[in-house]
């Protein structure tokens, strides 16, 4: 049921444009492009620890537009779904999840075509690579909990749209996707390393690039605070889902 609901938002979302559902994969394409032209031709961006830069940075990117994808939908599932609120035998917290799933029928295509540019840099790809799927499932564990929180909120404080795309543009600009955590001064990068969303997108390009499994080195440790950052997020957005349901088809 989850799968068909998905699929049903991921077709209206694009119903009646000429190119249909072959926008959701226009858009983010696009958007890489001008951003590797802008880096690549105007800024003359170098090589980031021998690596070519369109790899390193599109390596990074790919998660980024899920997980922002991610969020932004999910935060308006119960509004947009308002009509099965009221359906008794519904379960309401299924409805964040119907956009999750529909962010990562775009995502996986993407992840895939990530594998292809490697191949078109005759990058080798290694064992590591498979644990990619690992970070995808830490992303969605991730998602989960935060659109929980935002789409509960979001139905008693329509201002709540706003605040999450506007945070949403910040933490772009914060995370390291378009420039190397290694830049900072050390002490910084222990703070930054915190995020969550970092931490994903980092193992991306760990498990592309740098070829390091995800319980070596510091990146267990990393591991450690995700995890438990992450959960807590998840078990308090299902609290807070579970509080606030009941008076969902009152406001709505």
């Amino acid at each position: 049921m989850l799968v068909q609901l998905a699929k049903r938002d991921f077709k209206s979302r694009y119903l009646g444009s000429a190119f249909g559902l072959f926008w959701g994969y226009i858009q983010p394409t696009i958007t890489i492009l001008i951003l590797i032209f802008v880096f690549e031709v105007g800024f003359k961006a170098q090589p980031i620890k021998d690596v070519p830069y369109v790899l390193w940075f599109v390596t990074g990117m790919i998660p980024w537009f899920f997980i922002s994808e991610g969020i932004q939908n999910g935060t308006g599932a119960i509004l947009e779904y308002s009509f099965l609120v009221k359906k008794i035998a519904f379960r309401v917290s299924l409805l964040p999840v119907i956009k999750i799933i529909s962010a990562f029928l775009i995502h996986i295509f993407f992840v895939f075509g990530l594998f292809i540019l490697f191949l078109i840099y005759k990058f080798p790809l290694g064992l590591e690579s498979i644990q990619v799927f690992y970070y995808l499932f830490a992303a969605v564990v991730l998602l989960l909990g935060v659109s929980w929180i935002t789409s509960a909120l979001i139905v008693f404080l329509k201002d709540v749209g706003q605040i999450v795309t506007m945070l949403l543009g910040f933490a772009f600009w914060l995370t390291p996707i378009m420039w190397d955590i290694s830049s900072l001064n050390p002490k910084y990068q222990s703070f930054f390393s915190l995020n969550p969303v970092f931490y994903i997108i980092d193992g991306y390009r760990q498990s592309l690039i740098y070829k390091q499994w995800f319980w070596e080195g510091d990146l267990l440790f990393r591991t450690f605070i995700f995890w438990t950052i992450s959960m807590l997020i998840f078990i308090g957005g299902a609290i807070l889902f579970r509080q606030l349901k009941p008076h969902f088809a009152d406001v709505i």
